[in-house]
Protein backbone atom coordinates (compact mmCIF):
# COMPACT_ATOMS: atom_id res chain seq x y z
CA UNK A 1 0.00 0.00 0.00
CA UNK A 2 0.97 3.25 -0.70
CA UNK A 3 0.35 6.26 1.31
CA UNK A 4 -0.21 9.44 -0.91
CA UNK A 5 -0.35 13.38 0.18
CA UNK A 6 -3.00 15.56 -1.52
CA UNK A 7 -3.89 18.99 -1.07
CA UNK A 8 -7.52 20.44 -0.56
CA UNK A 9 -8.34 24.13 -0.01
CA UNK A 10 -10.78 24.63 3.41
CA UNK A 11 -11.69 27.83 4.66
CA UNK A 12 -8.87 29.52 3.01
CA UNK A 13 -6.08 26.84 3.76
CA UNK A 14 -4.40 24.62 2.28
CA UNK A 15 -4.93 21.06 4.38
CA UNK A 16 -2.87 17.78 3.61
CA UNK A 17 -5.11 14.68 3.20
CA UNK A 18 -3.07 11.43 3.31
CA UNK A 19 -5.11 9.05 0.50
CA UNK A 20 -4.08 5.26 0.10
CA UNK A 21 -2.84 3.48 -2.79
CA UNK A 22 -3.51 -0.42 -3.12
CA UNK A 23 -2.06 -2.45 -5.25
CA UNK A 24 -3.70 -3.09 -8.34
CA UNK A 25 -4.71 -6.66 -9.89
CA UNK A 26 -6.68 -6.71 -13.36
CA UNK A 27 -8.46 -9.73 -13.89
CA UNK A 28 -8.49 -11.70 -17.35
CA UNK A 29 -11.74 -10.95 -19.78
CA UNK A 30 -15.31 -11.94 -19.07
CA UNK A 31 -13.90 -12.70 -14.96
CA UNK A 32 -15.79 -9.42 -13.44
CA UNK A 33 -19.10 -10.51 -13.61
CA UNK A 34 -19.85 -12.01 -9.92
CA UNK A 35 -17.99 -9.08 -8.82
CA UNK A 36 -20.20 -6.87 -10.24
CA UNK A 37 -23.04 -9.21 -8.89
CA UNK A 38 -20.94 -8.26 -5.40
CA UNK A 39 -20.36 -11.83 -4.94
CA UNK A 40 -17.22 -11.96 -2.53
CA UNK A 41 -15.11 -14.86 -4.13
CA UNK A 42 -12.28 -13.96 -6.37
CA UNK A 43 -10.99 -17.54 -7.93
CA UNK A 44 -6.93 -18.23 -9.32
CA UNK A 45 -8.27 -18.70 -12.52
CA UNK A 46 -9.86 -15.13 -12.86
CA UNK A 47 -5.62 -14.97 -13.09
CA UNK A 48 -3.74 -15.50 -16.15
CA UNK A 49 -0.65 -15.22 -13.95
CA UNK A 50 -0.52 -15.13 -9.86
CA UNK A 51 0.48 -11.17 -9.18
CA UNK A 52 2.97 -10.48 -7.02
CA UNK A 53 1.71 -9.48 -3.94
CA UNK A 54 2.68 -10.08 -0.13
CA UNK A 55 0.00 -12.73 0.89
CA UNK A 56 -3.19 -11.00 2.70
CA UNK A 57 -2.56 -7.74 2.17
CA UNK A 58 -5.97 -5.81 0.55
CA UNK A 59 -5.67 -5.11 -2.93
CA UNK A 60 -7.74 -2.56 -5.79
CA UNK A 61 -8.90 -5.17 -8.32
CA UNK A 62 -9.82 -4.03 -11.74
CA UNK A 63 -11.25 -5.56 -15.04
CA UNK A 64 -10.02 -6.64 -17.99
CA UNK A 65 -10.37 -2.85 -19.11
CA UNK A 66 -9.52 -0.79 -15.84
CA UNK A 67 -12.94 -0.40 -14.48
CA UNK A 68 -13.11 -0.14 -10.91
CA UNK A 69 -14.40 -3.47 -9.35
CA UNK A 70 -13.99 -4.15 -5.79
CA UNK A 71 -11.10 -3.84 -2.91
CA UNK A 72 -10.27 -7.19 -1.68
CA UNK A 73 -7.71 -9.38 0.71
CA UNK A 74 -5.93 -11.35 -1.55
CA UNK A 75 -3.66 -14.23 -0.80
CA UNK A 76 -2.05 -16.28 -3.93
CA UNK A 77 -1.88 -19.63 -1.58
CA UNK A 78 -5.16 -19.93 -1.59
CA UNK A 79 -7.91 -21.23 -4.27
CA UNK A 80 -10.41 -18.71 -3.52
CA UNK A 81 -7.37 -16.10 -4.09
CA UNK A 82 -9.52 -12.63 -3.29
CA UNK A 83 -12.10 -11.82 -1.01
CA UNK A 84 -14.25 -8.62 -1.41
CA UNK A 85 -14.41 -6.47 1.61
CA UNK A 86 -15.61 -3.48 -0.40
CA UNK A 87 -17.54 -2.61 -3.46
CA UNK A 88 -17.19 1.34 -3.47
CA UNK A 89 -14.47 3.65 -3.81
CA UNK A 90 -12.49 5.27 -1.34
CA UNK A 91 -11.07 3.54 1.73
CA UNK A 92 -11.73 -0.23 2.42
CA UNK A 93 -10.83 -0.06 5.91
CA UNK A 94 -13.63 2.80 6.42
CA UNK A 95 -15.83 0.34 5.16
CA UNK A 96 -14.83 -2.42 6.79
CA UNK A 97 -15.77 -0.46 9.84
CA UNK A 98 -18.96 0.85 9.08
CA UNK A 99 -20.22 -2.65 7.81
CA UNK A 100 -19.30 -4.11 11.17
CA UNK A 101 -21.26 -0.83 12.61
CA UNK A 102 -24.21 -2.19 10.33
CA UNK A 103 -24.04 -5.94 11.80
CA UNK A 104 -23.87 -4.74 15.36
CA UNK A 105 -26.94 -2.55 15.50
CA UNK A 106 -29.11 -4.76 13.37
CA UNK A 107 -28.44 -7.39 16.41
CA UNK A 108 -29.63 -4.42 18.92
CA UNK A 109 -32.63 -4.04 17.46
CA UNK A 110 -33.22 -8.18 16.72
CA UNK A 111 -32.38 -8.87 20.45
CA UNK A 112 -33.86 -5.62 22.47
CA UNK A 113 -37.06 -7.58 23.77
CA UNK A 114 -35.42 -11.36 24.23
CA UNK A 115 -33.69 -12.43 27.65
CA UNK A 116 -31.51 -13.82 25.22
CA UNK A 117 -27.46 -12.54 25.46
CA UNK A 118 -25.75 -15.06 23.60
CA UNK A 119 -25.66 -14.65 19.48
CA UNK A 120 -23.87 -13.80 16.44
CA UNK A 121 -22.52 -10.33 16.12
CA UNK A 122 -20.96 -10.86 12.50
CA UNK A 123 -21.98 -13.67 10.30
CA UNK A 124 -19.00 -13.21 7.83
CA UNK A 125 -20.50 -12.57 4.37
CA UNK A 126 -23.62 -12.82 5.54
CA UNK A 127 -22.83 -9.40 7.05
CA UNK A 128 -20.42 -8.33 3.66
CA UNK A 129 -17.41 -9.11 5.87
CA UNK A 130 -15.80 -12.55 4.55
CA UNK A 131 -13.48 -14.14 6.81
CA UNK A 132 -14.69 -12.64 10.11
CA UNK A 133 -17.30 -14.16 12.90
CA UNK A 134 -17.99 -12.27 15.78
CA UNK A 135 -19.82 -14.22 18.44
CA UNK A 136 -21.41 -12.41 21.64
CA UNK A 137 -21.27 -14.50 24.78
CA UNK A 138 -22.91 -11.75 27.53
CA UNK A 139 -19.64 -9.31 27.87
CA UNK A 140 -17.54 -11.37 26.30
CA UNK A 141 -16.89 -11.18 22.61
CA UNK A 142 -15.73 -14.37 20.85
CA UNK A 143 -13.83 -13.54 17.23
CA UNK A 144 -13.04 -16.15 14.30
CA UNK A 145 -10.89 -14.83 11.81
CA UNK A 146 -10.62 -17.17 8.99
CA UNK A 147 -8.79 -16.01 5.93
CA UNK A 148 -5.47 -14.60 5.72
CA UNK A 149 -6.75 -11.13 5.27
CA UNK A 150 -9.08 -11.11 8.42
CA UNK A 151 -5.79 -12.32 10.40
CA UNK A 152 -3.33 -9.81 9.46
CA UNK A 153 -5.71 -7.21 10.81
CA UNK A 154 -6.82 -9.08 14.08
CA UNK A 155 -5.92 -5.92 16.46
CA UNK A 156 -7.36 -3.50 13.80
CA UNK A 157 -10.46 -5.61 14.07
CA UNK A 158 -10.19 -5.87 17.94
CA UNK A 159 -9.76 -2.33 18.03
CA UNK A 160 -13.13 -1.66 16.49
CA UNK A 161 -15.26 -4.02 18.52
CA UNK A 162 -13.71 -2.07 21.75
CA UNK A 163 -15.05 0.89 20.43
CA UNK A 164 -18.19 -0.30 19.64
CA UNK A 165 -19.02 -2.60 22.53
CA UNK A 166 -16.82 -2.19 24.95
CA UNK A 167 -16.67 -5.90 25.88
CA UNK A 168 -14.98 -7.04 29.37
CA UNK A 169 -12.91 -9.87 27.14
CA UNK A 170 -12.04 -10.99 23.57
CA UNK A 171 -11.42 -14.44 23.07
CA UNK A 172 -10.25 -15.42 19.69
CA UNK A 173 -11.35 -19.23 18.56
CA UNK A 174 -10.11 -19.39 15.33
CA UNK A 175 -9.87 -23.15 14.35
CA UNK A 176 -11.59 -25.70 11.33
CA UNK A 177 -10.42 -26.16 8.14
CA UNK A 178 -11.37 -22.72 6.41
CA UNK A 179 -7.74 -21.73 8.29
CA UNK A 180 -6.13 -24.54 6.45
CA UNK A 181 -7.16 -23.32 2.75
CA UNK A 182 -5.31 -20.34 4.09
CA UNK A 183 -1.81 -21.55 4.93
CA UNK A 184 -3.12 -20.94 8.32
CA UNK A 185 -2.83 -22.59 11.85
CA UNK A 186 -5.30 -22.63 14.24
CA UNK A 187 -5.46 -20.22 16.96
CA UNK A 188 -7.61 -20.27 20.31
CA UNK A 189 -7.00 -17.72 23.31
CA UNK A 190 -7.46 -14.76 24.86
CA UNK A 191 -6.69 -11.77 22.80
CA UNK A 192 -7.42 -8.91 25.70
CA UNK A 193 -9.27 -8.19 28.66
CA UNK A 194 -10.81 -10.36 31.76
CA UNK A 195 -10.15 -13.95 31.23
CA UNK A 196 -12.39 -16.49 32.45
CA UNK A 197 -13.32 -20.32 32.31
CA UNK A 198 -16.93 -19.97 31.97
CA UNK A 199 -19.38 -17.39 30.77
CA UNK A 200 -23.15 -17.56 32.12
CA UNK A 201 -25.27 -16.26 29.01
CA UNK A 202 -29.45 -16.45 28.57
CA UNK A 203 -31.39 -18.21 24.81
CA UNK A 204 -34.88 -16.91 25.56
CA UNK A 205 -34.90 -17.18 29.79
CA UNK A 206 -32.70 -20.31 29.46
CA UNK A 207 -29.64 -20.56 31.35
CA UNK A 208 -26.75 -22.21 29.67
CA UNK A 209 -22.85 -22.16 30.76
CA UNK A 210 -20.16 -21.48 28.12
CA UNK A 211 -16.34 -23.00 28.22
CA UNK A 212 -15.07 -21.29 25.55
CA UNK A 213 -11.77 -23.01 24.83
CA UNK A 214 -11.99 -26.30 23.16
CA UNK A 215 -15.62 -25.54 22.69
CA UNK A 216 -17.47 -26.61 19.74
CA UNK A 217 -18.26 -23.86 17.19
CA UNK A 218 -17.66 -21.08 19.43
CA UNK A 219 -19.64 -22.58 22.31
CA UNK A 220 -23.08 -22.85 21.11
CA UNK A 221 -25.42 -24.31 18.29
CA UNK A 222 -25.99 -19.92 17.86
CA UNK A 223 -27.56 -21.09 14.74
CA UNK A 224 -30.19 -23.58 16.06
CA UNK A 225 -32.13 -21.10 18.44
CA UNK A 226 -35.08 -21.32 16.21
CA UNK A 227 -35.12 -24.97 16.59
CA UNK A 228 -34.14 -24.94 19.65
CA UNK A 229 -37.70 -23.14 20.75
CA UNK A 230 -39.89 -24.76 18.21
CA UNK A 231 -38.98 -27.72 19.55
CA UNK A 232 -39.91 -26.92 23.47
CA UNK A 233 -43.22 -25.76 21.60
CA UNK A 234 -43.65 -29.37 20.47
CA UNK A 235 -42.45 -31.34 22.86
CA UNK A 236 -45.41 -30.87 25.76
CA UNK A 237 -45.95 -35.04 27.10
CA UNK A 238 -43.91 -36.10 24.63
CA UNK A 239 -40.64 -38.73 25.74
CA UNK A 240 -37.14 -37.10 23.52
CA UNK A 241 -34.16 -38.73 22.12
CA UNK A 242 -31.80 -36.11 21.05
CA UNK A 243 -28.86 -37.23 19.03
CA UNK A 244 -25.82 -35.52 18.40
CA UNK A 245 -26.92 -32.97 21.57
CA UNK A 246 -23.68 -31.71 22.28
CA UNK A 247 -24.58 -29.73 25.54
CA UNK A 248 -28.12 -30.33 25.50
CA UNK A 249 -29.23 -27.33 24.13
CA UNK A 250 -32.35 -28.92 22.36
CA UNK A 251 -32.87 -31.55 25.78
CA UNK A 252 -33.18 -28.92 27.58
CA UNK A 253 -35.17 -27.04 25.75
CA UNK A 254 -37.54 -30.20 25.60
CA UNK A 255 -37.95 -30.42 28.88
CA UNK A 256 -38.76 -27.03 29.63
CA UNK A 257 -41.68 -27.23 27.07
CA UNK A 258 -43.05 -30.08 28.98
CA UNK A 259 -41.28 -33.07 27.84
CA UNK A 260 -41.96 -36.47 30.09
CA UNK A 261 -37.96 -37.35 29.68
CA UNK A 262 -34.97 -36.19 27.48
CA UNK A 263 -31.95 -38.78 26.17
CA UNK A 264 -28.86 -37.38 25.38
CA UNK A 265 -26.63 -39.08 23.17
CA UNK A 266 -23.12 -37.54 22.05
CA UNK A 267 -19.77 -39.04 21.73
CA UNK A 268 -18.28 -35.95 23.56
CA UNK A 269 -19.04 -37.21 27.24
CA UNK A 270 -18.12 -33.40 28.74
CA UNK A 271 -20.35 -32.10 26.66
CA UNK A 272 -23.06 -34.59 28.54
CA UNK A 273 -21.56 -33.82 31.51
CA UNK A 274 -22.36 -29.81 30.50
CA UNK A 275 -25.69 -30.89 29.61
CA UNK A 276 -26.66 -32.09 32.78
CA UNK A 277 -25.09 -28.81 34.40
CA UNK A 278 -28.14 -26.95 32.27
CA UNK A 279 -30.48 -29.30 33.33
CA UNK A 280 -30.08 -28.48 37.11
CA UNK A 281 -29.12 -24.81 36.79
CA UNK A 282 -33.08 -24.68 34.53
CA UNK A 283 -34.36 -25.82 37.79
CA UNK A 284 -35.72 -28.88 35.73
CA UNK A 285 -35.72 -32.48 38.06
CA UNK A 286 -32.72 -34.17 37.14
CA UNK A 287 -34.62 -37.69 36.65
CA UNK A 288 -35.72 -36.65 34.12
CA UNK A 289 -32.60 -36.51 31.92
CA UNK A 290 -30.35 -39.36 30.69
CA UNK A 291 -27.27 -39.18 29.00
CA UNK A 292 -24.98 -42.00 26.73
CA UNK A 293 -22.01 -41.16 25.49
CA UNK A 294 -21.33 -43.49 22.23
CA UNK A 295 -21.67 -42.78 18.44
CA UNK A 296 -25.25 -42.13 17.84
CA UNK A 297 -24.93 -44.51 14.90
CA UNK A 298 -24.10 -47.25 17.23
CA UNK A 299 -26.74 -46.27 19.73
CA UNK A 300 -29.65 -46.73 17.35
CA UNK A 301 -28.59 -49.83 15.78
CA UNK A 302 -28.44 -51.12 19.32
CA UNK A 303 -32.00 -49.37 19.64
CA UNK A 304 -31.72 -49.76 24.22
CA UNK A 305 -35.04 -48.29 24.10
CA UNK A 306 -34.84 -47.23 28.07
CA UNK A 307 -37.75 -45.08 27.27
CA UNK A 308 -40.69 -45.52 24.19
CA UNK A 309 -39.42 -41.86 22.55
CA UNK A 310 -41.93 -40.25 20.10
CA UNK A 311 -39.28 -37.09 19.67
CA UNK A 312 -36.20 -37.80 18.14
CA UNK A 313 -33.66 -34.86 16.79
CA UNK A 314 -31.22 -35.68 14.37
CA UNK A 315 -28.44 -32.65 14.63
CA UNK A 316 -25.25 -34.43 13.05
CA UNK A 317 -21.61 -32.41 12.46
CA UNK A 318 -21.65 -31.88 8.60
CA UNK A 319 -20.89 -35.64 6.95
CA UNK A 320 -19.96 -33.40 3.78
CA UNK A 321 -17.17 -30.74 4.14
CA UNK A 322 -16.30 -31.10 0.52
CA UNK A 323 -17.46 -32.25 -2.71
CA UNK A 324 -15.85 -35.46 -2.75
CA UNK A 325 -18.17 -36.13 0.80
CA UNK A 326 -21.20 -36.17 -0.83
CA UNK A 327 -21.41 -40.18 -1.38
CA UNK A 328 -20.27 -40.88 1.71
CA UNK A 329 -22.65 -38.53 3.12
CA UNK A 330 -25.38 -39.23 1.41
CA UNK A 331 -25.52 -42.88 2.91
CA UNK A 332 -25.00 -41.76 6.39
CA UNK A 333 -27.74 -39.52 6.57
CA UNK A 334 -30.19 -42.54 5.40
CA UNK A 335 -28.70 -44.39 7.49
CA UNK A 336 -29.36 -41.99 10.20
CA UNK A 337 -32.83 -41.01 9.28
CA UNK A 338 -34.05 -44.44 8.38
CA UNK A 339 -32.93 -45.82 11.51
CA UNK A 340 -34.92 -42.81 13.26
CA UNK A 341 -38.22 -43.83 11.34
CA UNK A 342 -38.05 -47.66 12.59
CA UNK A 343 -38.37 -46.54 16.42
CA UNK A 344 -40.73 -44.17 15.89
CA UNK A 345 -44.07 -45.19 17.11
CA UNK A 346 -47.13 -43.60 14.84
CA UNK A 347 -47.58 -39.88 15.52
CA UNK A 348 -44.04 -39.49 16.33
CA UNK A 349 -42.20 -36.41 15.44
CA UNK A 350 -38.74 -36.22 13.85
CA UNK A 351 -37.03 -33.28 13.87
CA UNK A 352 -33.74 -33.92 11.43
CA UNK A 353 -30.92 -31.67 10.15
CA UNK A 354 -28.41 -31.06 8.05
CA UNK A 355 -25.49 -28.54 8.12
CA UNK A 356 -23.41 -30.27 5.35
CA UNK A 357 -23.22 -27.17 2.70
CA UNK A 358 -22.86 -29.49 -0.01
CA UNK A 359 -25.94 -31.17 0.87
CA UNK A 360 -28.72 -28.51 -0.41
CA UNK A 361 -32.35 -28.33 1.02
CA UNK A 362 -33.70 -30.46 -1.90
CA UNK A 363 -31.07 -33.25 -1.99
CA UNK A 364 -32.06 -33.40 1.59
CA UNK A 365 -36.10 -33.67 1.28
CA UNK A 366 -34.70 -36.76 -1.15
CA UNK A 367 -32.33 -38.10 1.37
CA UNK A 368 -34.97 -38.28 4.22
CA UNK A 369 -37.88 -39.10 1.89
CA UNK A 370 -35.46 -42.47 0.46
CA UNK A 371 -34.74 -43.11 4.40
CA UNK A 372 -38.70 -43.06 4.95
CA UNK A 373 -39.16 -45.20 2.80
CA UNK A 374 -36.66 -47.99 3.24
CA UNK A 375 -38.55 -48.20 6.97
CA UNK A 376 -41.79 -48.51 4.98
CA UNK A 377 -42.90 -44.95 7.05
CA UNK A 378 -45.27 -42.44 6.00
CA UNK A 379 -43.81 -39.00 7.02
CA UNK A 380 -45.65 -35.47 6.44
CA UNK A 381 -43.37 -32.56 6.84
CA UNK A 382 -44.86 -29.93 9.68
CA UNK A 383 -41.83 -27.14 9.67
CA UNK A 384 -38.90 -26.48 7.67
CA UNK A 385 -35.96 -24.75 9.18
CA UNK A 386 -36.64 -21.62 10.84
CA UNK A 387 -33.48 -18.75 9.98
CA UNK A 388 -31.99 -17.99 12.99
CA UNK A 389 -32.19 -13.76 12.62
CA UNK A 390 -28.65 -13.28 13.48
CA UNK A 391 -27.38 -15.45 10.96
CA UNK A 392 -28.66 -13.52 7.72
CA UNK A 393 -27.72 -14.61 4.20
CA UNK A 394 -26.78 -12.63 1.98
CA UNK A 395 -28.36 -12.30 -1.19
CA UNK A 396 -25.15 -11.96 -3.74
CA UNK A 397 -23.47 -14.89 -1.23
CA UNK A 398 -26.38 -17.80 -1.11
CA UNK A 399 -23.52 -20.21 -0.21
CA UNK A 400 -24.10 -18.97 3.18
CA UNK A 401 -27.36 -20.85 3.49
CA UNK A 402 -26.26 -24.04 5.01
CA UNK A 403 -28.50 -25.34 7.23
CA UNK A 404 -31.52 -27.19 6.59
CA UNK A 405 -34.36 -28.94 8.69
CA UNK A 406 -37.06 -30.65 8.56
CA UNK A 407 -39.86 -31.19 11.02
CA UNK A 408 -41.67 -34.42 10.32
CA UNK A 409 -44.72 -36.10 11.59
CA UNK A 410 -44.71 -40.03 11.15
CA UNK A 411 -47.34 -42.14 10.53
Amino acid sequence: MTILLRRRVTAGKVVQIMTARYPILRLLPDHEIHLKNRHHAIFRTAFREMPKVEDGTIVEVQSSSGEFLCYATFNPQAYICGRAIAFEKGDPLETLRRNIQRAVKLRSTLFANEETTAYRLVNAEGDGIPGLIVDRYGDILVLQLTTLGMDKLRTWIGNVLSDLLQPVGIFEKSIGPARKKEGLEGREGWLRGEERETVEVQERGIRYLITLEGSQKTGLFLDQREMRSLVRSFAGGRTVLDCCSYVGGFSVNALMGGALHADAVDYDAIALARAAEHVKINSISTEKFTSSSEDVFDFLRRRPLRHPYDFIILDPPAFAKRSSDLEPAKKAYTDLNRMAFQILPPGGLLLTCSCSYQVDADLFQTIVFHAARQARRSAFILQKHRQALDHPVNLFHPEGDYLKSLLLWVE
